[in-house]
Order: structure tokens, then C-alpha cells, then sequence
């Protein structure tokens, strides 16, 4: 009985054919949205995922980067008394708007001042150390390539930040945020346009550390200090997770993703459960045979869900082809997708889970499998 699943679908492949594609099909939807929900969501925390800081310090209670407020500058120099931290720096963030002669009106953007010299921490993992000291001149600006068309600018062009002329110097990729435009410039830069408010102090200052495990020891001795004030300490990771999880949860955005997720699942488990089961109703009198040899319903059953396997690891196959030609076409297009090994464990379980599952709604089909049929 185990053959006779394989040499069914070698042999009648062709009958297979509209469960697999409902597979592959339903294999491709799945990955292709939990890698745009890691790109997407991901982008929230880009500030720290392409920085090399260890350590973040801004204001207590916020939710996400982009929500930080001004602190002190004395964090500074207790970060600098520390044995373990190797690097201090801050991170200047401003709300302001863009406009272009191309734009039609004005853009939101958000203008991160950073430290320009090749060995700064923020970005330095998006930014070329040969590109960052262009940011030394003043007025100069870097933006991401896929954001030139809203901006209304070219590599060259001059722009308005808030009635101050900035200049594009450079472009590069894997700067986009989720639910904004970066414009990245200098502190200098970022202070002269935060004139006339009160936005001069840094909104972040980071901290690289000898060694990322010594994250719990900094962190408790400056908590300990009365004069660190109320100012909350994360490190790399938490930061990330936590200004994801803001934007999925808080946001409802991750709701809506959820039930996006199981109307694909959902949808994929009926058609593949519709397909495999009309090959086994088709297959009744080859079925019947078998009972009437003294095939029991319980082997019957057994080459139903061998089928349903074989099935899904081919559609899984094909969907992983599809997925990858299409995660390497959205590389190529700047569209923000995202993959990990746990996401890719999980996806094949699930595409897997869903055929097997198909495979025992197609097993009442075997109730039509009764030898009387051979006598019709």
C-alpha cells in the first residue's frame, strides 16, 4: 500500500495537478506575506537593526523610535564614565516637512541628525563609511533611493527642509521606515533646522560597549545613579522588539494581519481539501477494487494521507521556487520583505499541515468506495 500512493501520482499526475497548484499556490501567499510582515514591521525598528550600538537611552515610556523626546545631554558623559563603553554618540531626530519644485506640496519626513565620521555607530551598517563624511557639508542630506520619486528629487538636486536649502549627496538602500521618509544628515545639520524650538537636545544617545554581554551591568549601574534621572536604558534587541511590537499590536495593524493569515489559510485548506477530493471520488472503482482484494478501509485511508503527503511536500517544493523568484524580484524593486530560518521552519509546517489536513477531509470520499459499485 505505501507504493501505490507514489505510483498513483507518477502514473495519473495529471489528476494531482489542481491539488498541488492549490498548494503551491496557497504556499506562495503564506511566505510571501509573513515576508512582507517581517519587512514591513521590521522597518520600524531600522534605526537600530543597521546600527551597531549596543546600548539605547531616551525617554521613559516610549513606544517606538520614532516617538522618542529630547533627554539631557549629562546622560553623555555618564555613559563615557562607564569601563565597558567603548563609544557615545546622539541621535537628533526631527519632524519637519519636504519640499521640492517637483512636489506638490509639502512631505513628511523625518530628519535623523548623525554623526558624520566614518566611525560612527548609527546607520553604519546602510551607509558606506566612504559616503558618510559627505555629510560634512553643510546642508547635506541622504536619502534612500526608492524614496527620490516621493521626495521629487535626483542624486544632486536641492530641496527645502523647513525653509532651509538641503542638498541630496548621496543615496542608498535599506533606509526606508515604516510609515515615513529618512532624511539623513548630520547633527550640525538636524540642529540648524530645529531653530527657533525646543529640539536642540539629542532625542537618543547610544552606546557601543567592549562587550554586548556587559548590556545588564551598565545598564544597572546607571540606573543606580540618582543623577542618570528617570531616562530608560535598552539594549539593541529590546528596542527592536519593542517598537515592532508597537506597530503590530498597539497600532492594530498586526489584527489585521492575523486575519489576513487565516483567510489564506483557509482558503488554501478548502481548495486543496475540494481538489483531493474529487481525485479520490474519481478513483472510487480503483478503491473499490482494492476493498473487494480485502484492502481494509484503515489502508485505504493510509494511501489517502500518503497521497495528501506527497502532494504537499510538491507543492512545497514548487511554492519555494515561486517564493524565491519572487522575494529576489521584490529585493530588485526596494519593496520591503524580510525572511528568517524560525519563519521558514514554520511556513513549511504549516504548507505541510495544510495538505494533511486536506487529506482527511478527501477520506470521505472512500465512503463511495464500496465493492456493490463494481456490480453497477
Amino acid at each position: 500500500m505505501v507504493s501505490l500512493a507514489r505510483k498513483s501520482l507518477q502514473r495519473e499526475w495529471s489528476r494531482y495537478l489542481p491539488a498541488i497548484l492549490a498548494i503551491c499556490f496557497a504556499g506562495v501567499l503564506l511566505f510571501m506575506q509573513a515576508a512582507l510582515v517581517l519587512g514591513i514591521f521590521g522597518s520600524a525598528a531600522v534605526y537600530v537593526a543597521k546600527s551597531s550600538s549596543d546600548l539605547w537611552v531616551g525617554y521613559p515610556g516610549t513606544q517606538s523610535v520614532n516617538l522618542g523626546r529630547a533627554i539631557n545631554a549629562d546622560v553623555e558623559f555618564l555613559l563615557r564614565m562607564n569601563t565597558n563603553v567603548t563609544a557615545v554618540e546622539p541621535l537628533q531626530w526631527v519632524d519637519a516637512d519636504w519640499r521640492s519644485p517637483q512636489t506638490n506640496g509639502g512631505v513628511s519626513v523625518y530628519v535623523i541628525g548623525i554623526n558624520p565620521n566614518q566611525d560612527g555607530l548609527i546607520f553604519d551598517q546602510a551607509l558606506d563609511a566612504n559616503v558618510r563624511p559627505l555629510l560634512l557639508e553643510p546642508g547635506a542630506v541622504i536619502v534612500d533611493r526608492a524614496d527620490l520619486g516621493q521626495l521629487g528629487v535626483k542624486l544632486g538636486d536641492w530641496a527645502n527642509i523647513d525653509g532651509k536649502s538641503v542638498h541630496v549627496v548621496a543615496t542608498a538602500s535599506g533606509l526606508r521606515p515604516l510609515g515615513g521618509v529618512n532624511i539623513i544628515s548630520s547633527l550640525d545639520t538636524a540642529r540648524q533646522l530645529t531653530a527657533g524650538r525646543d529640539k536642540t537636545r539629542a532625542t537618543y544617545w547610544v552606546a557601543k560597549l567592549n562587550d554586548p554581554r556587559n548590556a545588564d551591568a551598565v545598564r544597572k549601574d546607571l540606573l543606580s545613579k540618582p543623577s542618570f534621572g528617570a531616562y530608560e536604558i535598552w539594549t539593541s534587541g529590546e528596542f527592536a522588539l519593542r517598537s515592532q511590537y508597537y506597530w503590530m499590536g498597539d497600532t492594530g495593524a498586526g489584527v489585521a494581519v492575523l486575519f489576513m493569515a487565516a483567510i489564506v489559510l483557509l482558503v488554501g485548506l478548502v481548495v486543496a481539501s475540494q481538489a483531493l477530493m474529487a481525485v479520490v471520488i474519481s478513483s472510487a472503482r480503483e478503491y473499490a477494487t482494492l476493498n473487494a482484494l480485502g484492502a481494509g478501509m484503515a489502508a485505504l485511508r493510509r494511501v489517502v494521507l500518503e497521497q495528501a503527503a506527497w502532494i504537499g511536500s510538491i507543492g512545497l517544493a514548487f511554492s519555494a521556487c515561486v517564493s524565491a523568484f519572487l522575494l529576489i524580484l521584490a529585493h530588485s524593486r526596494d519593496v520591503p520583505v524580510a525572511i528568517t530560518y524560525q519563519m521558514v521552519l514554520v511556513w513549511a509546517a504549516v504548507v505541510l499541515g495544510i495538505a494533511l489536513i486536506s487529506g482527511l477531509f478527501a477520506m470521505r470520499g472512500l465512503l463511495r468506495a464500496d465493492p456493490a459499485l463494481l456490480l453497477r
